[in-house]
């Protein structure tokens, strides 16, 4: 039988427990999970910043969780979507507050599911407060 596959993506700066609640609920959509993490320059072009952990530190972070299957860096052209079309995910999970194109997926992948998954205490976990504290 097919393993259903899950794909989740993001920053991942300053990995906190919102990151690891947004991983799990991701993990529990699935059979396996790939997580794909934002190259710097992808960031810096889409956030208008640098992350302050580079893309090897953050992936690590990642793969630290013991939570995906499998953890990648994002690839390096502007077209973002790519990466999924070659990972054929069952499904993607996206963040609550991510902000991706729901329709663009769907015409892109129209067989794949598309999940929003939910907050964890997002008053007091988010990468930005972190940033802000480290300043």
């Amino acid at each position: 039988m097919k393993k259903k596959r899950v794909v989740c993506a993001g920053t991942f700066d300053h990995l906190h427990l919102g990151h690891a609640d947004f991983l799990r609920q991701a993990k529990a959509l699935g059979d396996e999970l790939i997580v794909i993490v934002a190259r710097d320059e992808n960031v810096r072009r889409i956030k208008d910043m640098l992350p302050e952990h580079n893309e090897d530190e953050r992936k690590e972070s990642v793969e630290k969780t013991g939570i995906p299957d499998k953890t990648l860096l994002g690839y390096t052209d502007k077209d973002i979507l790519k990466i999924l079309q070659d990972l054929k995910p069952d499904t993607i999970a996206l963040g609550y507050d991510q902000r991706v194109s729901e329709e663009k997926i769907k015409e892109r992948l129209p067989g794949c599911k598309i999940v929003r998954l939910k907050p964890f205490k997002p008053d007091k976990y988010k990468s930005s407060y972190y940033r802000a504290k480290v300043k």
